[in-house]
């Protein structure tokens, strides 16, 4: 059978036969990871308003140098640049931030609102091969199902933060009781999104099981395999609400912590 070989042609960027709004869902990634991006480099940076009473911002948990109570080791070590500005935040945010950015829902997302590569689906983009991720830079993604293991660890340190959150210390007695205020629920909700996105991460179910031959062998892997594939399932939406839930804990504590926002106790 003789076969025919015709290139297909190189469509302009933006060229497209569709009829819909297809770059209205780009323009809002564009929007709302811009928006986040900005504030979370912010606030990184601002090096205090971060804790309030038994709360501490994700963003600066843990808190291994500082001068709050939470801080682990103590104030800004000797060692620290005198060029650069000391911000807790600055030595754990790197962490999760590189475990979302390498996200394989993320990469489809800004891949085409950012880079256009492409931005919707039979629409025309502004390059003429296509280079995955076999190459360099693109390659390092690979770093993700690593940065999980360190995921994993921060929701421990969370979960900690959420426990501390329970307890409150009495301004005049000094005695510390068991409680629950407003902050105490944002915290435990960033908790739970954050959970529900990171278990529900692909790497994850490949770490329970994913390279096993066959699950059913092994009955405990394969109840934790269906649970990631549950949260799985809804992953888009795990990492969008804890986008947001992260962002808003830390404007949670830093509201209360600068006096524009009152913390009601709840019990």
């Amino acid at each position: 059978m003789a076969d025919a070989h015709h290139p297909l042609p190189q469509a302009r960027f933006g060229a497209t036969a569709r009829r819909d709004a297809w770059w209205v869902q780009p323009a809002i990634v564009v929007l709302l990871l811009s928006s986040f991006i900005v504030y979370a480099t912010w606030a990184a940076f601002q090096g205090e308003h971060y804790a309030y009473g038994p709360y501490l911002s994700p963003f600066y948990s843990p808190e291994l140098f500082g001068s709050s109570p939470h801080a682990v080791f103590g104030p800004q070590p000797p060692w620290w640049p005198a060029w650069l500005v000391f911000s807790p935040a600055l030595l754990i945010l790197p962490f999760p931030g590189l475990f979302r950015v390498t996200c394989y829902y993320y990469r489809g997302a800004y891949y085409k609102a950012f880079w256009a590569d492409p931005p919707a689906c039979a629409v025309g983009e502004p390059r003429r091969r296509y280079l995955g991720e076999a190459s360099f830079p693109l390659i390092v993604q690979n770093i993700h199902r690593y940065f999980l293991y360190v995921a994993l660890v921060f929701l421990l340190v969370l979960a900690h933060d959420v426990w501390k959150a329970l307890w409150f210390s009495d301004p005049i007695t000094g005695r510390t009781s068991l409680g629950i205020g407003v902050g105490t629920l944002v915290l435990a909700t960033n908790l739970v999104l954050l959970g529900g996105y990171t278990l529900g991460c692909h790497s994850m179910r490949h770490v329970i099981g994913g390279y096993l031959d066959r699950l059913s062998g092994h009955p405990m892997r394969r109840r934790a395999y269906d649970c990631s594939s549950c949260l799985n399932r809804a992953h888009m939406r795990w990492a969008w609400c804890s986008l947001f839930s992260v962002a808003f804990a830390d404007l949670y504590v830093r509201l209360c912590s600068m006096g524009i926002w009152t913390d009601w106790r709840i019990l």
